[in-house]
């Protein structure tokens, strides 16, 4: 029987999350011969993880659901032991890499990667703490069934669970790698009080995370396709493509992942950035692998925390963040394109070496273009005035620390690259254990 990972990454009491997800592994075992390992990594304070501790235990038992609740001191000492039995050079390092104690996007999904290792699992499915199910006549409308329809199988088998097929007959014997639906409300960065402040503002500074190399008028044009999702129209009946998706039908809010990709490939560890959790999926997409895209859609929404005065700076400095990461993922991405597919070997697993030689190849990259960044955010911001000219002045102090993370979060991703197979072969020999590691069934 297959066994998979459903997972949440939360840093908030998310109770009602909790029963959503509940309720779609329920769903997952009642119409496909799987067995859903619900794991929640919990990141939250004391009082928050014992809300969600409560959900946990109010859930009534499913045969074939197991639900792993892993607080931040559980996931501290699971992934000790794992990176100590990795055999790498500084355990240390790669622990802190894992778990930062810090909000790291990108390090919370790689958990999630070596949990379902430890759990025996075949595939991964993300959710988000911050999103709805769509629901059709009463009841919702769950992801999960058009990925467990097609999630590691040949393409040429899974033609038959689609309701639209672009595969290229050369492509059957290729296996899905990746599954993905879209998002509907919210812009999936909170930067939309921009756009309402200053149009031409927003445009500026959303044009700086797009390739500097490309026109401008390509630049304009993903200026206006970026952090949205698939519009307004609620779910009405089912519809899914098998194909080679385009990079921005895919979304990690809404996504199920083979073993053989994100075994292979880690996520880049960068404390406090936003969307740095893409880049396997880049990978996937680049090197032409078959993937379904589908309209169970997730309805986005925001979390006050992220507007208030404390927590204004923070998250839109994790924005900042994402802008300069872009000097040193786009030349990965592009290298990837032009790999295409020798990214993968002949069993159709992606290939480390030549990944891990394009982000070695960034570490040294020139600052240039991050020095421009900063300077169009600065003259952007104190433009909008008011808050927005108070982070200004926080990303001015902070100006060559920024600069300095940027070139070192590329140089500890390739670190994680290096040391990744063996983490992952740790985790599985490790195991997650039901009560030692906070597991429950």
């Amino acid at each position: 029987m297959q066994r998979v990972c459903l997972a949440l990454p939360t840093m908030r009491p998310c109770p009602g999350t909790i029963v959503d997800l509940a309720e779609e592994a329920a769903y997952a075992v009642a119409n496909f011969e799987v067995e859903v390992h619900l794991l929640i990594l919990d990141t939250t304070g004391a009082d928050e993880f014992a809300r969600n501790a409560e959900a946990v235990a109010a859930l009534d038992p499913v045969p074939g659901v197991f639900v792993h609740h892993l607080g931040e001191a559980q996931q501290r000492e699971f992934f000790r032991r794992v990176t100590e039995r990795s055999g790498a050079a500084d355990p240390e390092l790669l622990l802190e890499l894992m778990v930062p104690g810090d909000v790291a996007y990108g390090s919370c999904v790689n958990r999630i990667f070596l949990g379902a290792a430890a759990l025996g699992c075949t595939s991964a499915h993300l959710r988000n703490d911050d999103a709805d199910f769509q629901v059709l006549d009463g009841r919702k409308v769950f992801p999960i069934h058009h990925e467990l329809l097609s999630i590691g199988r040949p393409a040429g088998e899974a033609v038959a669970g689609v309701t639209r097929s672009e595969l290229d007959p050369a492509d059957a014997d290729k296996p899905v790698m990746l599954v993905s639906g879209s998002f509907m409300g919210e812009l999936n960065v909170d930067i939309g009080e921009i756009r309402e402040l200053d149009p031409e503002v927003y445009r500026d500074v959303v044009r700086l995370w797009t390739p500097p190399v490309w026109p401008d008028e390509d630049r304009d044009a993903m200026v206006d396709v970026s952090f949205k999702g698939t519009g307004t129209e609620p779910f009405t009946a089912d519809h899914s493509v098998l194909g080679v998706p385009d990079i921005w039908d895919v979304f990690m809010c809404n996504v199920a992942l083979d073993h053989r990709g994100y075994e292979v490939l880690p996520l880049l560890p960068s404390v406090r950035t936003l969307g740095c959790d893409y880049a396997l999926l880049h990978s996937l997409v680049h090197a032409k692998l078959p993937g379904v895209v589908h309209n169970r859609h997730i309805v986005n929404y925001y979390t006050p925390e992220r507007r208030t005065g404390a927590g204004f700076v923070p998250y839109q400095m994790g924005f900042v963040k994402l802008l300069l990461s872009m000097l040193y993922l786009y030349p990965v991405y592009g290298g990837m394109i032009d790999l295409g597919p020798k990214l993968l070997d002949e069993q159709y697993r992606l290939k480390v070496e030549p990944i891990l030689e394009l982000v070695r190849g960034t570490i040294d990259w020139d600052q240039a273009g991050n020095e421009h960044c900063l300077d169009v955010l600065d003259r952007s911001y104190r433009k909008l005035g008011g808050k927005y000219a108070e982070l200004a002045d926080v990303v001015a102090g902070r100006r060559q620390q920024l600069l300095d993370e940027a070139r070192e979060d590329a140089r500890r991703w390739a670190v994680l690259i290096e040391a990744w197979a063996g983490l992952v072969a740790a985790a599985r020999a490790e195991g997650l254990r039901p009560g030692v590691d906070g597991a429950a069934g």
